[in-house]
């Protein structure tokens, strides 16, 4: 069998897992992350519940909130550059481990019931160990897909398994306000713990590395402290922060905004977050299949920026229009909201498909990594800088704030002209392969 080399990269041959297998690897990636979004996305939809249950200011809840995102920041570039050594299926085994065993100890020393109510410092050291467990999940998943799927296809995989955490978030967000509201936070972590452990059970059957990843050489001038002296890759990772600013935003308040100013109960705040779940999720498919066609994914980022611009503007208008009285539809808050929170979520899947093409087939855990962690420092600091404005000024101001923050996405992120050079390093296309499983 004839196999090309591209690049440094060896195409995967057929060995003796079939073709179809690289959809099992798919399906791993995309478990692992639901289940841990189910967990960090699925918390701020109980956030009325976890104000009431651990007796939080929502000062208090932000800075909970966000320990969540310090832990996956300050672990993300770490933990990829292990998956670079070690490989995606080690890593990924021990992070799924670890995740449920800290969601376990949250069911038994940090949930509050009829022994009484946690201390603070616990409930947040225990939202901080989360992140850090978590923090492999991503790049070790993404490393997996990116060397089963060559580059034809990489954009609706990685959106897929992007689509993994919107999916995820609508889960959590459907199961938690409830299981809370009837049976309290220890069972709810029961869950997640369970649906951690369970994909690990299945990561440890279907997932192994890619032929690829073995054969490709492991040094040479793409090692990763060349990608960490890459002017445009830090560029890169800077814009994917502060794109990811109204998405978290909109995650950790959004059912807290719309009680408070707009006067919705359980019900009405949960659908909010299904539809702007099961709405990211849509759109991040069809941003996938889309950029893979029109190999145009810097344009869309840079069109997904202005959209998160406009959008979150229109809801700092609309908000302070309420407080003046001036408006009183409280569903079109909610509309405003729902579509923001979509439009701020799409892109993801585009982004670090375009981050890892750009970093090449060795480093591709240490790029998805370190675009994590400014992703999940923006999942750390928005809650902060939110819930700072709240004490100071208003929701209007809060949003209008995000909304300067989202900006700073169109001054970082690289132009769509030099698209071309993202492919210089070298993951190749699928045009390019003999024998290869994607395509």
């Amino acid at each position: 069998m004839r196999i090309k080399r591209t690049a440094g990269l060896l195409a995967p041959p057929k060995s003796h897992w079939p073709a179809s297998h690289r959809w099992r690897v798919l399906a791993i990636g995309f478990a692992a992350n639901a289940a841990f979004s189910a967990a960090i996305s699925g918390l701020p939809a109980a956030a009325v519940l976890m104000c009431q249950g651990y007796q939080l200011s929502t000062a208090q809840l932000g800075i909970a909130l966000s320990a969540i995102g310090l832990g996956i920041a300050l672990s993300e570039l770490p933990w990829g550059m292990v998956t670079d050594r070690l490989g995606d299926r080690r890593i990924l085994l021990a992070g799924l481990t670890l995740t449920s065993l800290v969601l376990a100890a949250l069911a038994l020393l940090a949930s509050p019931g009829s022994a009484g109510v946690p201390s603070y410092p616990a409930l947040v050291a225990g939202m901080a160990l989360l992140g850090l467990a978590g923090g492999s999940l991503n790049g070790s998943s993404g490393r997996a897909v990116m060397g089963w799927f060559t580059d034809a296809d990489r954009g609706l995989a990685m959106s897929i398994r992007q689509t993994a955490l919107p999916v995820g978030g609508a889960i959590g967000a459907l199961l938690l306000p409830a299981i809370v509201s009837r049976h309290g936070f220890g069972p709810a972590y029961v869950l997640l713990s369970a649906m951690c452990l369970m994909t690990a059970a299945f990561a440890w059957v279907w997932l192994h590395e890619a032929p690829a990843s073995t054969s490709a050489p492991s040094g040479g001038p793409g090692g990763r402290s060349s990608l960490l002296r890459d002017g445009t890759l830090w560029r890169f990772v800077f814009g994917i922060g502060a794109l990811c600013v109204p998405q978290i935003a909109l995650l950790s308040f959004i059912a807290v905004f719309l009680h408070d100013v707009a006067g919705f109960g359980l019900v009405g705040t949960t659908a909010a977050m299904v539809a702007y779940q099961c709405g990211s999720a849509v759109a991040r498919v069809g941003a996938g299949c889309w950029t893979d066609r029109r190999r145009n994914r810097r344009a869309f980022l840079r069109g997904c920026a202005v959209l998160s611009v406009v959008s979150l503007a229109t809801l700092a208008v609309a908000t302070w229009l309420s407080g003046a009285g001036l408006l009183t539809t409280p569903g079109l808050l909610w509309g405003i909201a729902v579509f923001g929170g979509v439009v701020a979520s799409c892109w993801h899947g585009v982004a670090f498909t375009e981050l890892a093409v750009m970093a090449g087939p060795l480093r591709v855990g240490t790029a998805l990594g370190l675009g994590n962690t400014f992703a999940f420092g923006a999942y750390f600091l928005t809650p902060l800088l939110v819930t700072a404005v709240l004490q100071s000024g208003s929701w209007a101001w809060a949003w209008g704030s995000v909304t300067v923050m989202t900006a700073l996405s169109l001054r970082l992120l690289p132009p769509a002209r030099a698209a071309q050079q993202s492919t210089r390093l070298g993951l190749v296309r699928g045009s390019d392969l003999d024998g290869s499983p994607g395509g």
